[in-house]
């Protein structure tokens, strides 16, 4: 019995230990004050679960690389030279220090002479990228967080595979949790093809490894370096056929033009994430591209290594540059104090500030959280609409007919902390004129929610959203 007391001692002191030395860790990483209260609570009141949950979500990677800086400088040699070739732009002085920002800590080029084409349904965007891809003369690069073993995920796998037999170079990138449900059979047949399939971020032992926190929330193609698409369509048949609550609104683009570079150096720069051998930069991945329209564009990634929040702090810049108005598209609206105040401020001061988000999402949890944000965009005069024809998935922001970005980034913890997001940041009036009328369309679909009545819902509801308001940053 002696021997039995002195281990439970043991093993008591040992889980102490490690509880105060991984609460002393988080107090040392200074990160957000909130999140780090989350984490401790968590450790302190959730005896092995909290311990478990901060080895696999809760550990800081701002300080890593996935690239040397040789390598790095290497990869932006090209695009940087293409950037350097044009004329002077013709942008808003508002938006200088925007996109001034995105370059210094991005290195996200600003390219002229882009043509866009928007698609807010899935059938479009499906349609519109098995015809660019069958256009392929020299190569694909295709990246998606989910390709599901679906009719959709089958048929751009069946595309691909005809493009390889015809000689033409293909890659494939996976989000390896993303395709978690996706069998190791489905992806065969493209590498007997000779197509290079790659996980990003594989992770082989879930429960051994904290890759399982840190995915690739990507959507992207590009097809020869001179068409490309971005957005928040996977591949997979929900997104043409909608859920059993309505039909799936989402918004995608499909880029002609020297944007095109920015979407080459995301795909190249992911690969050194997978288990290939870094490609070498050749000129065919930066090819010289004609001026295709008269978009000014930039692709902006964020991730959750490296030193800033690149596409958080952004949106804070872009949101205090609107002056007539700034309207957000988002399936979860968790924001950090930082995007929260900085929406707050806008609507004190006049700016006409919206945001739509789903009535009905595929996580309750995330929804519970969103819907106790409502009233602090209420109360500060922003107008607030839940979409109401099915699940509203777009990512979506424009201001002042002037600016707009879409992409894969949600304004969430999560997308601003742990996912490796891209989106593309146009600063053009008929591109930002077309995503303005998407979004009034849109809100005809939506119930408008009034402060008043708001307050009436009931307390069971009040108290789960506080409750997951509480560990949205763990979320």
């Amino acid at each position: 019995m002696e021997w039995v007391t002195i281990a439970n001692v043991g093993l008591k002191s040992i889980y102490f230990v490690l509880i105060l030395a991984t609460v002393i860790v988080v107090l040392l990483e200074n990160r957000n004050p909130v999140k780090a209260i989350a984490w401790i609570l968590a450790l302190m009141f959730l005896p092995i679960v909290g311990l478990v949950f901060y080895f696999f979500f809760g550990q800081s990677t701002r300080r890593r690389r996935l690239i040397s800086k040789k390598g790095y400088t290497r990869l932006l040699r090209k695009p940087l030279a293409e950037y350097e070739a044009q004329e002077e732009f013709n942008l808003q002085d508002r938006y200088q220090r925007l996109v001034t920002f995105f370059q210094e800590t991005n290195q996200s080029f600003l390219f002229e002479g882009n043509a866009v084409e928007i698609f807010t349904d899935g059938y479009g965007k499906v349609h519109a990228l098995i015809r660019e891809l069958y256009k392929a003369k020299r190569y694909i690069h295709l990246e998606y967080y989910i390709i599901a073993n679906d009719a959709v995920g089958r048929l751009i796998r069946d595309v691909l595979i005809d493009k390889a037999r015809e000689g033409i170079e293909v890659r494939v990138i996976y989000d390896d949790v993303g395709c978690w449900r996706v069998p190791a059979c489905f992806f065969e047949p493209m590498k007997q093809a000779g197509i290079q399939v790659h996980a990003f971020l594989e992770v082989r032992f879930p429960l051994l490894t904290s890759r399982v926190n840190y995915r690739n929330h990507h959507k992207i193609v590009i097809i020869d370096g001179q068409v490309g698409f971005i957005g928040g369509m996977n591949l997979a048949e929900r997104y043409l056929k909608g859920t059993a609550f309505g039909i799936w609104r989402d918004t995608h683009l499909l880029v002609r033009g020297k944007a095109v570079h920015g979407l080459q150096t995301t795909f190249l720069l992911d690969m050194h994430a997978t288990d290939h051998p870094p490609i070498p930069v050749a000129k065919r991945y930066f090819p010289h591209i004609a001026n295709q329209g008269g978009a000014l564009a930039q692709v902006v990634t964020g991730s959750p290594v490296g030193k800033w929040k690149d596409i958080m702090q952004g949106l804070t810049l872009a949101i205090s540059s609107a002056k007539r108005y700034f309207y957000i598209q988002t399936p979860y609206f968790l924001p950090n104090d930082i995007i929260l105040s900085a929406l707050q401020t806008a609507a004190l001061a006049g700016v006409d500030i919206r945001l739509m988000v789903p009535e009905h999402t595929d996580n309750r949890f995330t929804c519970w959280g969103t819907y106790s944000y409502v009233k602090d965009m209420l109360t500060a005069g922003a107008k607030v609409f839940f979409y109401q024809k099915g699940f509203l998935h777009s990512k979506l922001m424009v201001s002042d007919d002037a600016f707009g970005t879409v992409g894969s980034t949600n304004v969430d913890f999560r997308s601003f902390e742990h996912n490796f997001e891209a989106n593309l940041f146009m600063y053009d009036k008929d591109v930002c004129e077309q995503l303005h009328h998407i979004f009034l369309r849109d809100q005809q679909d939506c119930r408008q929610i009034k402060l008043r009545t708001w307050q009436k819902r009931p307390l069971y509801q009040k108290v789960m959203e506080s409750l997951m308001r509480l560990i949205a940053p763990l979320l």
